[in-house]
């Protein structure tokens, strides 16, 4: 039986859930997820749990924060003062903005708090410093 190795594309049917049980992502119900193993597409862990697995073959995986998105860390949390943001943008909690870097790389962040002409920009990703377990299944090996 053939065995998903690096560089091979997959596809696959997953299920994301946080350690209280928290669905945070599935492919159920939709197109599976295809990317190329060992091309930094998916996040470690997850890549790694789908190494070796065979098509059809079912498994959950259980992926650490440092194998999935990292620690949570306050130093990528700012407060800007209202005057920063454009003029005509209404900040609201949990709306995704993109910050330009002095180098010109724009930065995904989230509102996380509006008060007092201030507002609280977070630039981790929504999962970062959580444990995953995934329900996966592969489809397709091609």
């Amino acid at each position: 039986m053939v065995q998903a190795k690096s560089g091979d594309t997959v596809k696959i049917h997953y299920t994301g859930k946080l350690d209280d049980g928290t669905v945070f992502d599935s492919s159920v119900n939709r197109e599976p997820l295809e990317f190329t193993l060992n091309q930094g597409q998916v996040i470690p862990g997850f890549e790694e749990a789908v190494m070796g697995m065979t098509p059809g073959e079912s498994k959950t995986q259980k992926i650490p924060v440092d194998q999935a998105y990292g620690p949570y860390r306050e130093e990528m949390v700012i407060q800007v003062n209202r005057e920063q943001l454009p003029p005509d943008l209404e900040p609201e909690v949990g709306q995704q903005l993109q910050v330009q870097q002095p180098n010109g790389q724009a930065v995904p962040v989230f509102i996380t708090e509006v008060s007092n002409g201030k507002v609280t920009l977070d630039a981790n990703h929504p999962l970062a410093g959580e444990n995953l377990t995934f329900d996966i299944q592969l489809v397709e090996i091609s």
